[in-house]
């Protein structure tokens, strides 16, 4: 269990640490992060750092498409862990 919080840990701060990255390059209209790569951080567990990333930096929050993405991304990650509950009882 100590494996999997310090794992849960450390995608947050890393897809925290990348999502203020493109943040401060996109200011400063330099190579930005691929979406893609935001992305699968956010898929392997770090959705929580990628949200509060966009809430803090307020970044891609008017940008539809990722927005969507994300919240499928979220919703995906919900239903895991509903059937893991679940399966659990």
């Amino acid at each position: 269990m100590k494996i999997f919080l310090l794992y849960f840990l450390f995608i947050n701060v890393l897809v925290f640490i990348f999502a203020g990255y493109d943040k401060s390059q996109a200011r400063k209209n330099n190579r930005r992060v691929p979406e893609k790569t935001l992305f699968l951080m956010a898929l392997c567990g770090g959705s929580p750092g990628l949200l509060t990333a966009m809430l803090l930096f307020k970044h891609k929050t008017s940008k539809t498409s990722f927005i969507v993405k994300f919240a499928v991304i979220l919703v995906i990650q919900a239903a895991l862990i509903i059937a893991y509950l679940n399966y659990k009882k």
